[in-house]
């Protein structure tokens, strides 16, 4: 018979234990984002041993790390929407990078809803979602630490990580040592000349990764020496993928897959999904962070919320499709979406007839030295047909389909392929049902967007279909996959009632190129047409099949129109149309002088004028200078 003060002993020791479980249950924990950018998951917990993070394997060795976790777009802004609001950029409006759109005052971000659960939540320091954020932090900025907290107070807190940015790629900052061999390099994608050169950039982004990885180190003992680890649970991600050529920007793998580890402490390890070391392959979308912290932390996950609790007491069942997408980036228009399971990546370009890479996409990107690698080597003739898919300036296909598992570097494309017929069924309606059910807005011309929006809300101004009649206008969209056949609707809905129609209509005929010329007649009223995206899609179009000469009248008083963006494209036209522009250089300048007008437009213009100025002084083509 067990002796009484042992029995008594073992009593106490289950009493205490079990109420350090239900106040491990119903203690709020404290969560913490250690955030970096531009990287995609090459880390040495991920199996590529040609990384150095020694802090992040260790997390992962103690952690869970998800093999699918994926960003909502290649792009900063428009990813870092989705993280702090639960809702897509493209259902916000604010996917379009270096744009301002009004957050709809019917919706709160997560960290609002945190705060009034009594949390308190601060970020260091990068917000850049394109919208502001009102209520979302306790203290934003270059100073924001949860040591500013009431005492007791649960946190939720953002450290996010500079030095892995693209920009760090195009030279050697200071405090970067080199850690990385280039001549040790085991894993060169097949899409990069293997040069000198490029070996030195590949390695100097391991560098800046390794730098990082020292970065989230001193992180973690800050928490540390504040006896906070045991009370903190710990997400390290970065904000979308490589920040070098055919990665950020993109709908790519390489763009759109991220690193994702997270860290639970013995106190919350009942709401990890599985035991420390483990990996997860659910897919997870960045719509799902948001949620997923309110879940962590016990809080309601609103109804209006788009992303899906995948940890806590609200955890869902796992999603299927992570979607993406891809809209202006800056100067570059362009409208590409993507939906990804865990084996194939689809990809739909709505505009295939903008090239791959158009030399007014982004400065950055033309800083690298693997561009300059490429450019050189296309010129010579000596790149392989893998190489030519990061270089070519040639227009891009509707449609693509990539196998992860037999072709990770998404070099041979599927979308024609009998044998995956039902695959592309599959994942383009699923493409489809997503964009209606959350009322994708990059179907609506950003100016005209911004006019149905006023006094009001991209966000909400969607959700009423008069103003947004979106099927109509994907169903006009996809016109272009008839090629010829469509000729005679595509000129009928040029006079539709819905200006938006009428520029998807335009959008078509680009498409068809040479067969499009029956319809020059209409191309050239709709010089005329009431909406001012309306007619820079007919002088696109015009410009298209030669015909500049009839749209300059135009282009000319859309440089003086009163939206910056609008101006903004209308250099994007003279600068496509190549030295036929040079006359007209004095007519642009006024354009991006404007400073009402947000500064990246400003800068985008600028710099085309001043490539366009260059060329016209050498008497040189434009299209040597932005290949």
């Amino acid at each position: 018979m067990m002796n009484n003060k042992i029995k008594k002993l073992i009593t106490g020791i289950v009493g205490v234990s079990m109420c350090a479980m239900a106040h491990a249950a119903t203690e709020k924990p404290n969560i913490l984002w250690i955030t970096c950018e531009d990287i995609s998951p090459h880390l040495g917990s991920y199996g590529d041993s040609y990384a150095i993070t020694p802090t992040l394997d260790t997390m992962a060795a103690q952690g869970v790390r998800y093999t699918q976790a994926c960003a909502t777009a290649g792009v900063c802004a428009p990813a870092r929407s989705a993280l702090v609001s639960g809702i897509y950029a493209t259902s916000l409006g604010s996917q379009n990078m270096r744009s301002s759109v009004q957050f709809p005052s019917i919706l709160k971000t997560f960290p609002q809803i945190l705060r009034e659960a009594g949390y308190y939540c601060s970020n260091h320091v990068k917000q850049d979602y394109n919208f502001k954020a009102p209520g979302a932090w306790s203290a934003s900025s270059g100073k924001a630490h949860w040591r500013q907290r009431e005492a007791g107070q649960p946190f939720f807190s953002v450290f996010n990580i500079k030095v892995s940015h693209e920009g760090h790629n195009f030279s050697r900052n200071d405090s970067v040592p080199k850690v990385h061999d280039p001549a040790a390099i085991n894993n060169l994608p097949p899409y990069y000349p293997d040069t000198p050169l490029v070996r030195e950039e590949w390695a100097l982004y391991y560098d800046n990764t390794t730098a990082m990885d020292k970065e989230v180190a001193r992180i973690l003992r800050e928490l540390e020496d504040d006896g906070l680890s045991d009370n903190t649970i710990v997400f390290f991600f970065s904000d979308h993928g490589m920040g070098l050529p055919r990665g950020k920007f993109w709908l790519y793998d390489s763009s759109i897959r991220v690193p994702l580890i997270i860290h639970f402490p013995a106190k919350y390890r009942h709401l990890a999904p599985s035991a420390p070391g483990t990996v997860s392959d659910r897919v997870v979308s960045f719509v799902d962070f948001g949620p997923t912290v309110l879940s962590l932390a016990g809080v309601a996950v609103p109804e209006y919320t788009q992303g899906l609790a995948f940890l806590g007491e609200h955890a869902t069942e796992p999603r299927d499709y992570a979607f993406a997408g891809r809209d202006r980036l800056a100067a570059c228009d362009d409208l590409v979406r993507a939906v990804h399971d865990k084996r194939y990546n689809y990809i739909r370009n709505f505009k295939p007839f903008i090239p791959s890479n158009p030399g007014s996409q982004w400065w950055y990107d033309y800083h690298h030295a693997i561009r300059l690698e490429l450019k050189r080597l296309k010129a010579a003739g000596q790149l392989t047909p893998a190489q030519l898919l990061a270089s070519t300036d040639a227009p891009r296909v509707p449609e693509e389909l990539y196998d992860l598992q037999e072709d990770p570097y998404e070099l041979h494309n599927l979308a024609n392929s009998p044998q995956h017929r039902e695959i592309m069924i599959r994942m383009r309606a699923a493409l489809a049902e997503w964009m209606v059910r959350t009322r994708d807005l990059g179907l609506l011309p950003e100016f005209e967007r911004s006019m149905r929006s006023a006094g009001s809300s991209p966000y909400e101004m969607a959700r009423k279909l008069d103003a947004y009649p979106l099927a109509r206008l994907m169903e006009t969209a996809d016109l272009m996959a008839q090629g010829k056949a469509a000729l005679p609707e595509l000129k009928a809905r040029l006079a539709d009632q819905d200006c938006a129609v009428r520029y998807w209509a335009l959008m078509g005929l680009m498409q068809l190129g040479e067969s499009a010329r029956p319809a020059v007649g209409l191309m050239t009223q709709a010089l005329k047409d009431e909406s001012a995206d309306v007619r820079l899609a007919a002088s696109q179009a015009l410009c298209r099949l030669g015909r500049f000469d009839d749209a300059v009248a135009e282009l000319l008083q859309l440089l003086h129109h009163k939206d910056g963006l609008v101006r903004m494209r209308a250099v994007g036209i003279f600068y496509n149309a190549g030295d036929k522009a040079f006359p007209f250089l004095p007519d642009m300048k006024p354009a991006w002088s404007d400073k009402a007008l947000f500064g990246y437009a400003r800068l985008c213009m600028k710099g085309m004028i001043g490539v366009m100025e260059q060329a016209a002084e050498n008497q040189q083509p434009i299209k040597t200078l932005k290949e």
